[in-house]
């Protein structure tokens, strides 16, 4: 950097100092007095080195909390939330699942790669020990409702930390530059206030910087993030979450440690998930469980959740046999489901006596000569009526 840019550099940082310092905001000055330390790290070290040294006497003599403070906030306090310095609405949105968080019903393949993360940062000392860091970052790849962000919630509270999800509705601003700097303070915040720190829909605001559609300031967004990333400290985590991994920037993907991926759970985890979310009732549609849960594989687990939460509502208030709702709730999602999908419903059905070969069959399209191969005769006929 030529020394008259360097100039130019300190009158421009030495005023934005001024007008927070005249503004009152003691946490913004020492934000910013931290930022300023690692700008000038290699370019002014004798100069960083006294604004670190200033930031850390100011925090020894400070009585009130700070989101500067580096060791654990007092028990009876929260970290200080980032805000908007216009709008002084929060940029993240806080889980903090620490008391009882129920594990997200996942792949064996995929809660295993979760519980190693969280056993990394549980045995952190042990593996700093042999000079091997955890796993700092990780990127959440799947379709929507498929647990990403339930999981990140799981992995923050089995770590003992609060998760901050980055809230985009407020992060970004029209304002050039205005939206790096509320992202910048989010990264800085996050790690002062010892939380997982969650870029949901990552994809928004770290695209392909080889896009010619997006703007420039988009494009120094990306690059705003990958010097946070590359700065994240070992003892943090990072996670993101995306819908669209084929449109972020090939660089972010190359500085996550870990690559989750989240896909449509299959017939036994949907059976799994439908006993967890019938609660109380399990029991008395327990019969029914596997029928339900053929005609539901393939949605994901915020839709099964949505179904099954609407059929226990329906048994409650019209006093509905669960038999009748499971067979109603199964024949809805008949007409979305695939050959083999199909088959197994009414294969099913057939098992459990519900109705007639030939009802199923209407209802399914399934061949009466499949249903009698993999059930047996049916017990009924016709219309439903008992055989003599």
């Amino acid at each position: 950097m030529k020394e008259s840019e360097v100039t130019d550099d300190f009158e421009s940082d030495f005023a934005n100092l001024a007008r927070l310092a005249a503004s009152g905001s003691v946490e913004d000055v020492r934000l910013y007095l931290a930022k300023l330390v690692r700008k000038y790290r290699t370019i002014r070290p004798a100069f960083s080195a006294k604004l670190d040294q200033s930031l850390k006497s100011s925090q020894t003599r400070s009585s009130g909390p700070s989101v500067m403070r580096r060791g654990p906030a007092p028990a009876d306090s929260q970290p200080l939330l980032p805000q908007d310095q216009d709008t002084r609405q929060s940029l993240v949105r806080v889980f903090d699942d620490r008391e009882s968080l129920a594990a997200p019903i996942l792949p064996e393949a995929l809660s295993k790669q979760i519980d190693d993360i969280v056993r990394e940062h549980q045995q952190r000392a042990k593996l700093e020990a042999h000079g091997i860091r955890p796993t700092r970052s990780a990127i959440l790849v799947g379709p929507p409702g498929v647990g990403k962000t339930l999981s990140a919630r799981y992995v923050a509270a089995r770590i003992d930390k609060p998760l901050w999800v980055l809230d985009l509705t407020t992060v970004m601003s029209s304002l050039l530059g205005k939206t790096a700097n509320n992202l910048r303070l989010v990264f800085e915040s996050a790690k002062q206030g010892q939380a997982v720190l969650l870029l949901d829909e990552v994809d928004s605001i770290a695209k392909r910087r080889s896009d010619d559609s997006d703007v420039g300031e988009l494009k120094r967004l990306v690059t705003a993030i990958l010097q946070e990333v590359d700065n994240w400290p070992d003892s943090g985590l990072l996670l993101a979450a995306t819908n669209h991994p084929e449109l972020i920037d090939p660089a972010l993907w190359r500085r996550f440690d870990a690559i989750l991926q989240f896909d449509v759970s299959d017939r036994d985890a949907v059976a799994l998930a439908i006993r967890r979310f019938l609660g109380r009732d399990a029991e008395q549609f327990d019969p029914w469980i596997g029928v339900m849960a053929s005609s539901l594989m393939g949605q994901s687990l915020s839709d099964v959740e949505r179904s099954i939460l609407t059929m226990r509502r329906n048994a409650l208030i019209h006093q509905a046999e669960p038999l009748r709702l499971a067979v109603d709730l199964a024949l809805r999602h008949a007409g979305t489901m695939d050959k083999v999908a199909r088959r197994d419903l009414a294969i099913s059905l057939a098992r459990e006596g519900a109705m007639s070969h030939n009802q199923i069959s209407e209802l399914t399209g399934v061949a009466r000569d499949t249903l009698r191969k993999y059930a047996g005769p049916s017990p009924l006929k016709g219309r439903g009526h008992k055989k003599d």
